[in-house]
């Protein structure tokens, strides 16, 4: 049964990540953590950063968590669930996308859909910067930090995360 959950919930929010995995990490974490209880808030950051870090896509948080639910089955389903969906979708849109190349409105949709992105991204890093709904300061100034790096630097982002790693190391 819960593996059945993982493939539906993972499968959902396949549907609706536009941007990618970080516009739905809050739901995520309110999920898993507050709802399910499956992981801790502490378990569910150290996983995103695993996520992060690790070669490969960002949806292996995924995985994750679906292997600290329901073991290797568990990850198997909610990597192909997360994954799966959003594949299909975006195969589908990529055909849309090329035939509408010279239409108006494809300009207007890239406009409307960037600010968007912006939020849903913005809203994770909050949710990650917030364990357990108390606000960390020291978690707020390496994000801070890394933010203004990457405003006023052509750092590749690798060492930000590098920076940060050993910020937070350093301060936690």
């Amino acid at each position: 049964m819960i593996l059945v959950e993982l493939g539906l919930y993972f499968g959902l929010l396949s549907l609706i990540s536009v941007g990618g995995m970080p516009s739905v990490i809050p739901e995520m974490q309110r999920y898993v953590v507050e709802v399910k209880q499956w992981v801790t808030a502490a378990d569910f950051i150290q996983m995103f950063a695993i996520g992060q870090a690790a070669p490969g896509p960002n949806v292996l948080i995924a995985g994750l968590i679906g292997w600290k639910v329901a073991g290797v089955p568990g990850a198997f389903v909610a990597l192909g669930a997360i994954c799966g969906p959003a594949a299909l979708i975006a195969f589908w849109v990529a055909g849309v996308w090329e035939r509408m190349k010279d239409s108006p409105w494809r300009a207007v949709a890239q406009r409307a859909m960037a600010p968007m992105v912006v939020g849903l991204i913005l809203s994770g890093g909050f949710v990650l910067a917030t364990p357990g709904n108390v606000p960390d300061w020291r978690l707020w100034l390496i994000a801070g930090a890394s933010a203004c790096a990457m405003l006023a630097t052509r750092l590749n982002p690798l060492w930000l995360l590098g920076a940060g790693g050993v910020l937070g190391g350093v301060l936690l």
